[in-house]
């Protein structure tokens, strides 16, 4: 039976390319949505009450506004670690699982190194008071408002780190059966 992590055939090439074009697709269209429907500085649109807004606002920075002001030098750094992630997965094709999740984290640093590089800051808009609620009550204000490249690179990350501690392992030895240690193995 497959696993998450074993490879796959031809689309081993492909997925990755495939995944992180329509992630830049749909960051890119809502960016552009947002650019068109809302205006900065404008009271927040309700989409789901208590859980989703749009809120328009501009970072020239990274996350959480670091390194404001450097628009420029972060794209270019951002647009050559997504274009280096894909050449590396089409290069080197590599467990499904780890396809996917470089792919997402590619796509979310060429989304926001496109928005740097044409309007020298990043569009964000989706804000999500739950996680505000959360950021407030350990004393660190509202969580910042973000887009869809930024997410799919804090989601990748995350489950990046995770699958990092799930690996492939033999079945341990039942109950009350020898475990081969390798000691008594013939050449």
């Amino acid at each position: 039976m497959p696993t998450l992590t074993d490879r796959a055939s031809h689309a081993s090439y492909w997925l990755p390319l495939l995944i992180a074009a329509l992630l830049i697709i749909a960051d890119q269209a809502l960016k552009g949505w947002a650019l068109a429907n809302l205006q900065e500085g404008a009271p927040a649109r309700v989409v789901i009450p208590g859980v989703l807004e749009w809120f328009l606002t501009f970072n020239t920075g990274a996350a959480w506004s670091m390194f404001s002001g450097s628009a420029a030098p972060l794209a270019l750094g951002r647009l050559l670690v997504g274009l280096g992630i894909l050449v590396y997965l089409y290069i080197r094709p590599q467990q499904r699982f780890l396809s996917v999740v470089l792919a997402m984290i590619s796509a979310g640093a060429i989304g926001n190194a496109l928005d740097g590089l044409r309007f020298g800051k990043v569009t964000d808009m989706i804000h999500a008071p739950p996680l505000s609620a959360i950021t407030r009550a350990i004393g660190q204000g509202d969580f910042p408002i973000f887009n869809i490249a930024d997410s799919c690179v804090v989601v990748g990350t995350i489950a990046l780190l995770i699958g990092s501690f799930v690996v492939d392992r033999k079945p341990r030895a039942r109950h009350g059966a020898p475990e081969d240690n390798g000691v008594n193995r013939e050449p």
